[in-house]
């Protein structure tokens, strides 16, 4: 049965299991019939409709988040040099010797891209490098993140790199494609198409 697998989104099943998520294709539809099916009621008994599923989305692999960080990397390098240009010109050589001054343009850095990363996600689910990726961070059950929701994932993206980038390397082993960051904020990231 060529398709996609009703559970995990993925395209390319042509057998009975998908091989993505080991579901049992036939079943698993069958199963999901069942439940979004409304039990039948007494007659004059009003029964509000269920709700639509959930879209199954296809989520974004280990790859496609490395090349959606190296690219939100670079935007930040780019906004450090601009920024190290700019104190440069104002505070002139001073930079070189002040400790304050290289405090403030290191802070600056760490500020700027916590804002970057929490801030985007908040109210778009993709920073510059998702969206040239064409994928973004969305909840489990498909809704956007809170301001909260952004901020814990950004401080477990923090605990992912800390643990040696096996919080990183989660994304690419597990099934579901979530990272340790991920699991911690309960998001995921999608395929955006």
């Amino acid at each position: 049965m060529a398709g996609s697998c009703p559970k995990c989104g993925f395209q390319e099943v042509d057998g009975a299991e998908c091989p993505r998520c080991g579901t049992l294709v036939a079943f698993y539809r069958e199963a999901l019939g069942h439940v979004l099916t409304p039990a039948p009621s007494a007659p004059g008994v009003a029964v509000a409709p269920l709700p639509p599923p959930p879209a199954l989305t296809r989520p974004a692999g280990f790859w496609i988040r490395a090349a959606a960080v190296f690219v939100d990397g670079l935007f930040l390098i780019a906004v450090g040099f601009a920024q190290g240009v700019l104190s440069r010109l104002m505070f002139g050589d001073a930079v070189d010797f002040s400790a304050v001054l290289r405090a403030a343009n290191r802070a600056f850095e760490v500020v700027f891209g916590a804002l970057y990363t929490v801030l985007f996600h908040w109210l778009w689910g993709q920073t510059f490098g998702k969206m040239l990726m064409r994928i973004r961070v969305v909840m489990t059950d498909g809704e956007p993140l809170s301001l909260g929701t952004a901020i814990l994932r950004y401080l477990g993206s923090i605990l992912s790199a800390l643990v040696f980038g096996i919080g990183y390397i989660m994304a690419g082993v597990r099934v579901d494609k979530r990272a340790l960051h991920d699991l911690i904020a309960g998001t995921r990231v999608e395929h955006a198409d």
